[in-house]
């Protein structure tokens, strides 16, 4: 990253709670550095601008950090390019990490940014999660997480199984998400799940459009 983009990662982690040092600074500059790469040979996040890519994606995926556990496990769903799961890993190295993303190709990415970035306590898993179980812990996760994946309803299906009693899901919305949530009354009932909290913010790269991180917790 050049001086502007440290500045603007580092601010805007740091006005939402999250301290970056120079070595995962520079981590996730070499991970930007392959998502530029190979975005040029495959679709790995439908946008091509770096400048877009850290404004619009990377800080998206570093909100929930701080909300996070420092320790035990955490489960994310279609991982895709790695947001969130690439930027999170690297700012709680303490939690380890399951990848599930169903694109060969993508899976081969995820591979590759952690043999390079030497992460530790991270896999990836080729798969979908309504279809993947041998690889998945049996005792369950303290978090999951799941960005653009799928409607709320669905996605809360999918990933309420896999939570630990007091177990955390967090999920990207914009700033209708109320519906949303009232759409999945029926699934939250069913596995216990409760919106904790709602947590409003704006992007750089989407100026006036609200977004809000969505933080569900399992009660049993």
């Amino acid at each position: 990253m050049d001086e502007d983009e440290r500045l603007i990662v580092k601010s805007w982690a740091n006005d939402h709670g999250i301290q970056l040092s120079a070595q995962q600074l520079e981590l996730l500059d070499i991970y930007l550095n392959e998502v530029s790469e190979w975005n040029k040979h495959i679709n790995l996040t439908g946008v091509s601008s770096r400048h877009r890519i850290i404004d619009e994606l990377l800080l998206d995926s570093l909100m929930p950090a701080s909300f996070l556990p420092q320790k035990g496990r955490l489960l994310d769903l279609g991982s895709g390019g790695g947001f969130p799961a690439i930027p999170l890993k690297i700012c709680i190295p303490g939690l380890k990490f399951h990848l599930v993303e169903s694109n060969r190709k993508k899976v081969n990415f995820l591979k590759h940014v952690i043999r390079i970035t030497r992460l530790e306590n991270i896999e990836v898993l080729w798969g979908r999660i309504e279809e993947e179980r041998g690889q998945l812990r049996t005792d369950g996760y303290n978090a999951v997480t799941a960005r653009a994946v799928a409607d709320l309803p669905r996605t809360i299906a999918w990933c309420a199984p896999h939570l630990i009693a007091g177990g955390l899901f967090v999920n990207f919305q914009g700033n209708c998400f109320e519906s949303a949530v009232q759409k999945s009354a029926d699934i939250l009932e069913k596995e216990h799940i409760a919106l904790f909290k709602s947590i409003p913010y704006r992007l750089p790269g989407k100026k006036g459009s609200e977004r809000n991180l969505l933080v569900f917790i399992k009660n049993n």
